[in-house]
């Protein structure tokens, strides 16, 4: 037993046992220190049988009692200090008083006069010590055991080895404190771990009331999302808050510790299996070859270059506007570039920028480029309408045109905001697919250009996910534009998996969407966000609650609802959850004219002509309120 459990067991002992381990030190210490005494008198140590035991029994018998009145034992010595020490020496100097005056006063055979002089004041400083390195010991001790009972109490739910690896490695945590499993396993319930009693789910409300859980940390990574989705149902009532350990997979190297534990993220409820990619397909596309990513440090770009780390590409050029974020995806994954030896590059480039780009490809060479750069804040594009359009669309027409003939594959990442948009976002990115889907039949196979297509993405910058986590955590209200707005979403290492075999299967012109699951309330996202944090929502109903949703209004360009098909003539391919589409283009000739036009029109910042040429260029294009442009609206008031 380590000396820190072993004070926290006397610490826990009841006050009564307290004072007998107190009293019994002390009474030692008066044994030693008249075995000392004979020891500096004489020279030499002697048994403290026969006479020198008479000095033994009047020491105890007069220090236990002058000690007991003197208040030593009411003291708490984990806090022993000036006071304290006053205490042991008015005790000790009133022992020492009587003790010298019996040993000189009278004459014992065997027990010299002088020990009745040196044994108080050894019993002093024995005394002094003894309660000062106490005082040291378990003070500290005390100050820890103090803290953990502040500590939140929460509950691992699973009892295997996740279980308790997580639970071992709590042990000394200064965020929570763990006090027991949870288990559906009928076997294991009732029976103790490590100290810690398995309790059944069920149990879960009673055992909040009783042992003032907060948290409940789930420890079940092989288990589906399905099944993980019922637990957390089942807990919905219990008000806790719920954390969860990352899958089997990410946990594959090392032991489990508490910074694996993380807030559970909505993605663990959207209640459908992650179907994995074919690595053999994705391996013959990268392994060994050059990989271009643009919008490196994005959402969507930085995890596909974690993707194709793992796929061990030759070389993976970070393209990437911002410094920071190219910065941030660098120092990230520089550590694993190192593990697959591949070179990584970052460049610092705008993809509008056409000589820049050519030069690199020309220069490195791709195998294929991934085109994630985009902006996509709806309402930020919005009112910024002519550089939206520049980097959505131009910047695409760039990176494209540098690519064709040089490059096998050329992969866009499209959104479902390109279907029937209502904002300058969606309809960039519509043109964007357009310019592809015109050059794919234009340059007859030199390069493959296809498109991925697909909703919000989990976690992402500007995600909904992280905004009311935060608002949240701020006490509320969370923010909503409108009750019935709907979205579908995806996580972001799903999207990018799929991105990839997408890619992989392409073979010209192809516009790939993805099949995101059935659509999601927001309305319905905030609320299952309040209530696994433990917390209500607070409405009409619930005057009392913790969280409340405010409705502000829909933003300029925002939809009610988001589709993934323009048409109604999806087909599937060889992944379950990749479809084609097959949507109408203008042939390139006719396109580049019109693109031409455009260009020009951006160039001399005319908001409106750039308004009417993506209502003629973009099917279903229907923009549901005025032009918003900052720029163009500073400058009406000026005039």
């Amino acid at each position: 037993m380590t000396t820190g459990r072993t004070a926290s067991t006397i610490l826990n002992l009841p006050r009564v046992a307290k004072r007998l381990v107190v009293l019994a030190t002390d009474a030692s210490l008066c044994v030693l220190t008249v075995w000392l005494a004979f020891y500096l008198r004489l020279g030499d140590f002697v048994s403290l049988s026969g006479p020198p035991s008479k000095a033994v029994l009047y020491s105890i018998a007069l220090a236990l009692p002058i000690f007991m009145i003197g208040g030593l034992y009411r003291a708490i010595f984990r806090y022993s200090g000036g006071p304290a020490l006053m205490a042991i020496t008015r005790a000790t100097a009133i022992y020492g008083l009587l003790y010298a005056a019996l040993f000189t006063a009278y004459s014992f055979d065997g027990v010299p006069r002088t020990v009745g002089l040196i044994q108080p004041i050894l019993l002093l400083l024995a005394i002094g010590i003894s309660r000062a390195a106490a005082g040291y010991w378990l003070g500290g001790a005390y100050k820890n055991l103090l803290k953990r009972s502040t500590l939140p109490k929460v509950l691992v739910y699973g009892a295997g080895n996740s279980g308790q690896q997580l639970a071992a490695a709590m042990a000394h945590s200064h965020d929570m404190r763990v006090v027991g499993f949870l288990d559906d396993d009928v076997r294991l319930q009732g029976h103790v771990i490590n100290g810690l009693r398995i309790h059944s789910p069920v149990d879960l409300s009673n055992l909040v009331g009783s042992l003032a859980i907060s948290d409940v940390l789930l420890a079940l990574p092989s288990i589906s999302r399905k099944r993980r989705n019922e637990i957390i149902n089942t807990m919905l009532a219990a008000r806790v808050s719920v954390r969860t350990l990352p899958s089997v997979t990410e946990l594959a190297q090392g032991k489990i510790s508490t910074s694996d534990l993380r807030e559970l993220d909505i993605d663990d409820l959207l209640g459908r299996e992650m179907v994995h990619s074919d690595d053999s397909l994705l391996l013959a596309h990268t392994e060994g070859k050059v990989i271009l990513v643009t919008g490196a440090g994005g959402s969507i770009g930085s995890e596909l270059c974690r993707q194709l780390l793992r796929l061990k590409p030759k070389t993976l050029l970070l393209i990437e506007l911002s410094e920071f974020a190219l910065y941030e995806i660098h120092q990230e994954l520089t550590p694993i570039a190192a593990e697959t030896e591949t070179t990584l590059v970052p460049l610092l480039c705008s993809v509008q920028d056409y000589p820049r780009m050519c030069e690199i490809i020309s220069t490195w060479q791709p195998y294929s480029v991934y085109h994630a750069a985009a902006y996509k804040h709806v309402p930020l594009v919005e009112h910024n309408p002519i550089e939206g359009i520049k980097n959505n669309l131009i910047g695409t027409l760039q990176v494209a045109k540098a690519a064709t003939g040089k490059v096998a594959k050329f992969v866009l990442i499209s959104t479902d905001k390109a279907v029937r948009p209502t904002n300058i976002m969606g309809a960039s990115k519509r043109l964007a697919e357009m310019v592809l889907q015109g050059l794919a039949g234009h340059v007859h196979g030199q390069t493959i250009f296809s498109m991925v297509r697909f909703g919000n993405v989990l976690g992402s910058s500007g995600s909904v996910v992280p905004k009311f986590r935060e608002q949240i955590k701020n006490g509320g209200p969370i923010t909503l534009t409108h009750p019935e707005i709907t979205r579908y979403f995806m996580t972001i290492p799903e999207a990018a998996q799929l991105v990839l075999q997408a890619a992989a299967m392409s073979r010209g012109g192809d516009l790939f969407v993805l099949d995101m699951g059935e659509p999601v309330k927001i309305i319905d996202l905030a609320k299952r966000m309040i209530e696994l944090s433990g917390l209500t929502l607070k409405d009409t109903d619930n005057e009392d609650g913790d969280i409340e949703i405010e409705i502000t209004g829909l933003r300029p360009g925002e939809k009610l609802f988001e589709e993934l098909l323009i048409g109604d003539n999806p087909q599937s391919t060889i992944h379950p959850r990749i479809l084609t589409a097959n949507e109408t283009f203008l042939p390139w000739n006719v396109f580049e004219n019109k693109l031409n036009t455009l260009q020009s029109a951006l160039d001399s910042n005319d908001v409106s002509q750039v308004r009417s040429l993506l209502l003629e260029l973009v099917s279903g294009y229907q923009p549901d309120g005025p032009i918003v442009d900052w720029l163009t609206l500073a400058q009406a008031q000026k005039s």
